[in-house]
């Protein structure tokens, strides 16, 4: 699966975007996706993963409330809405497929990634 990642920019804290991620490819509808990030010095860690038909969603403890991770699998795209965004959310988030059968947290877990998109929260 190919991965091209968009919607990241600059919001003032407490504002909200939409990541978009468009896979290209013929499994996209059969893989978990993920959403990850990496702050500035920091290692890359999990935000959110969705299972194949939507119907499980999973969150870092730090996102949970705030952030909501979907995906249409007709249009072979996965969406990570963020609201209430904060300054320590500032990262480069990447998306990630997963053909493995139960959604994983770890990012050695996924097989194919895109190239990211900056997201910075200003305060």
């Amino acid at each position: 699966v190919q991965l091209q990642a968009s919607g990241g920019g600059l919001v003032q804290a407490g504002g909200s975007l939409r990541l978009s991620c468009a896979a290209s490819g013929r499994t996209f509808s059969r893989s978990i996706m993920g959403w990850f990030r990496q702050a500035p010095g920091k290692a890359r860690e999990f935000v959110a993963a969705i299972s194949w038909s939507g119907g499980s969603t999973y969150y870092t403890d730090s996102v949970k409330g705030r952030f909501t991770v979907s995906r249409d699998n007709a249009k072979n795209t996965v969406y990570l809405r963020m609201n209430s965004l904060k300054p320590e959310d500032t990262a480069v988030y990447y998306c990630a497929a997963s053909t493995l059968m139960v959604v994983r947290t770890s990012e050695a877990e996924y097989d194919d990634w895109g190239q990211g998109t900056l997201v910075t929260v200003s305060n």
